[in-house]
Order: C-alpha cells, then sequence, then structure tokens
C-alpha cells in the first residue's frame, strides 16, 4: 500500500474533535462527585437531553445551511414562531398546532430560500431581514405577550421519562438526527450539499440542481427550529414572543461548529453536530450543578464559538500546513 493511500485512509483529526471534545466533557461530568460535593443523577443525564431536544435540532438546521455554504439568521426567530403558532392553532389537538407550524416553516423557508437561489443573493443579509420579520409576526400573533396552552397534560406526556434519562421530546430530536445522519451520509442529495458548499460553480457545471437544493435546505432549516420550538412551548404550556433567539443562536451556532461543520461550507455530518449539541450540553448541566452564574455559560459558550471559529478557519489552517511544510525545508541544509 502506498504512502498516499494510507494517509488518505488515516481520519483526520478535525473528524475526531467533536467526539473528543464529547468525552471530555462526559469524563468532567463523571468527575463532579469525586472533586466536588455535588452528586451526579440519573435527573441530570435527563436533563442534558432535554437540552438536546430543545436545542439540538436547531443546531442540526443552521448546520445543514452552512454545509451548503449559507448562512440562516432567521432560525432563532423561527424557533419562537413555530411555539407560538402551535400554541394558538393546537387547543383542540397539539398535532394539529405542530401541523401548522411546521407549515409556516415551509412558507418562510420557501420565500428565503427562493430569494437566495432566483437572484444569488447572499443569504446573511436575506436571513436578516427574515429573521426581524419573523420575529416582528410572532410578537404580533402574542400580542406582545406570553400565549398560554391550558392543555397541560400535553407537556407532562411529551416529557415523561422513557428509560429515566429520555422523553419523547428527546427521542423525536435523536430520530431525525439518525435519519439525517443517514441522508447526509449515504445518498446523493447529501454529496450535493457538500458540493454545493465546497464550489457552487463547479457543482452547476456537473449538473447539481443547486438553485432546488438551496431552497430545500432553507425549507429543512425552517422545520428543524419550528419543530422543537412548538414542542418547548408545549412542555412550558407557554408561548413567549420575547427575544431569545441570540440565545438560540449562539448555542446552534457553536454546537455546529462544535461538531465539525466549516464556516467555509463544504464540509460536516450530522453526528458530529449531535456531538457537538451533547458536549455543549454536558457543559450547561455541569454549570448547572456547580449552581454557577448564568453569565459564566454565555462567557464559556461565547468563548467556545470563537476558539472554534478560529481553529477551524480554512485560512489558518492553511497557514499552518504552509509554515509546517516550509520549516524543514528551511532548516534543512
Amino acid at each position: 500500500m502506498s504512502t498516499t493511500e494510507t494517509t488518505r485512509r488515516r481520519p483526520r483529526a478535525g473528524e475526531a474533535a467533536p467526539f473528543a471534545i464529547l468525552a471530555i466533557m462526559v469524563v468532567a461530568l463523571a468527575l463532579v462527585p469525586v472533586v466536588t460535593e455535588n452528586t451526579v443523577r440519573t435527573a441530570n443525564v435527563y436533563d442534558i437531553f432535554q437540552n438536546f431536544a430543545s436545542y439540538g435540532l436547531v443546531a442540526l438546521a443552521l448546520g445543514i445551511t452552512i454545509i451548503a455554504g449559507e448562512f440562516d439568521l432567521s432560525v432563532s426567530s423561527m424557533y419562537l414562531l413555530g411555539g407560538m403558532v402551535a400554541v394558538l392553532t393546537g387547543g383542540g389537538s397539539p398535532l394539529v398546532g405542530i401541523a401548522a407550524a411546521l407549515g409556516t416553516a415551509i412558507l418562510v423557508g420557501l420565500v428565503q430560500g427562493g430569494l437566495v437561489a432566483r437572484f444569488r443573493l447572499n443569504s446573511m443579509p436575506i436571513t436578516l431581514g427574515g429573521y426581524l420579520v419573523v420575529l416582528g409576526i410572532t410578537y404580533i400573533l402574542g400580542h406582545n405577550k406570553s400565549v398560554l396552552y391550558d392543555n397541560f397534560t400535553v407537556g407532562l406526556r411529551i416529557d415523561k421519562p422513557v428509560l429515566q434519562i429520555f422523553s419523547i421530546r428527546s427521542i423525536v430530536a435523536l430520530a431525525i438526527f439518525v435519519v439525517a445522519a443517514i441522508v447526509l451520509r449515504y445518498l446523493r442529495v447529501g454529496r450535493d450539499l457538500r458540493a454545493i458548499g465546497g464550489d457552487r460553480r463547479a457543482a452547476r457545471v456537473a449538473g447539481v440542481p443547486v438553485d432546488r437544493l438551496l431552497v430545500g435546505v432553507f425549507v429543512v432549516a425552517a422545520l428543524g427550529a419550528a419543530l422543537p420550538g412548538a414542542l418547548l412551548s408545549y412542555s412550558l404550556a407557554t408561548a413567549s414572543p420575547t427575544n431569545i433567539g441570540f440565545d438560540v443562536l449562539t448555542f446552534s451556532a457553536t454546537a455546529a461548529l462544535i461538531g465539525g461543520v466549516r464556516l467555509s461550507g463544504g464540509k460536516g455530518g450530522a453526528v458530529g453536530i449531535a456531538a457537538g449539541v451533547l458536549s455543549l450540553s454536558v457543559l450547561q448541566e455541569i454549570l448547572a450543578i456547580l449552581r454557577s452564574p448564568d453569565f459564566v455559560s454565555s462567557l464559556i459558550t461565547g468563548g467556545l464559538l470563537v476558539i472554534v471559529t478560529i481553529v477551524w478557519a480554512p485560512e489558518l489552517s492553511q497557514w499552518f500546513r504552509t509554515t509546517r511544510i516550509a520549516r524543514p525545508a528551511e532548516e534543512s541544509p
């Protein structure tokens, strides 16, 4: 076997990084009872998966858009709108409310994706505008206040522990991640998305339906934000237009980047994103066990976002590779 083939088959450090970070977080959680007076219970693991259910699909939605070379800032406000629509329309049946939330998400995704694909526009200003419009609609629907959901049994049912550490919400999130992992890894659409993110012009030349896939990406992103937003509103028995979108966006973006998604596009997968979400969820649970102030979680999450962005930056990676290759050449006689 040649050296080239050996190198090609060897896993890259970047691909293993999300799982190494997750392993570090799990070890840190296991050490909490050893180094402190606090204990780690089954309820803490349940909370980790509940956090995964709340934010995991948003991270997946955002990660898919980044893989395709775009960025959807509106997922945070779509999260809020999904919950508001579900509560307002799901009084008779929660399934009707979820269907209405998903229908609204499809409409938002079609509009944003259509604008980006049809006019070849940058997704950042489009989705920033979408974020503001969707947030405004959420405030209008809620009349500037929280809306209560009277059917409390729905929240109790979807949050009822399954095998002590799961719930219906977390199982739904995990199942969608499994489907996304299969699609991105084994189906042609996954390869096409990476091709679009890697080199859009070459993808068009190769016959990839770029515009149609871009529209689909934004629809999937809106759906991935609306569904957990709707389920969380049922869980809390309330929908709020409060602008918590920045926290949702920060957590999701950090989780996606920790999970191996590259801001340059073309790289990343659902399994890595899941590892990133779990890593942050474990971290937040550790801070909760230690009763750390809320600002500590914000500082750490923001710091991780900055660090990961710098480490994963393709320009820096290329610079380090070039420096490493050039240095032995300079030192050789």
